[in-house]
């Protein structure tokens, strides 16, 4: 069985994430949607919620679990079994983090590859931060997030948008 991990905390899940683990889907069996548990950062969803906005929005994708994790990815990937981690690529910017990181990765652990997956055109700028920051200041985020993701962004902002 082909498996690989998507890691990232999520916060929250973007239809560019999604696009990123339909295409891993396909050429995998099964992709697990690793979050990062990370308590350095301030997220605006709690690690439940998280979870329960991947699980609903990959609810149509077979083959897809979701865990969590902290500490080292490798270590993560090690226990599980997965020797293949996917990264998304929308920019040169990330590409230049995300090289460090794969290289750092295969220093640790030589055993496991990372896959980079280049973003579809229409998710080349999209990230969970632009999404939180364009809804709190009262911007749609239809398209940008699945309508599950939207819903609980209104929830969360709700007060923000009156004033």
């Amino acid at each position: 069985m082909r498996r690989a991990i998507f890691p990232g905390s999520f916060d929250p899940i973007t239809n560019g994430h999604l696009d990123i683990i339909g295409r891993a889907r396909r050429l995998f069996d099964e992709v697990t949607i690793a979050v990062l548990v990370n308590i350095d950062k301030n997220p605006l969803f709690d690690l439940e919620e998280r979870i329960e906005l991947i699980k609903a929005s990959t609810a149509h994708i077979a083959g897809i679990r979701v865990d969590t994790f902290d500490g080292l990815l490798v270590n993560y990937a090690d226990r599980q079994k997965i020797y293949c981690i996917i990264r998304g690529i929308r920019a040169i910017s990330d590409y230049e983090y995300e090289l460090q990181m794969a290289l750092m990765n295969r220093r640790l652990a030589p055993h496991i590859e990372t896959v980079f997956l280049m973003a579809a055109e229409p998710y080349s700028y999209l990230s969970s931060r632009l999404v939180k920051e364009v809804c709190k200041l009262g911007g749609s985020t239809a398209g940008l997030v699945p309508e599950v993701v939207e819903k609980k962004l209104l929830e969360k902002f709700k007060f923000s948008q009156k004033g």
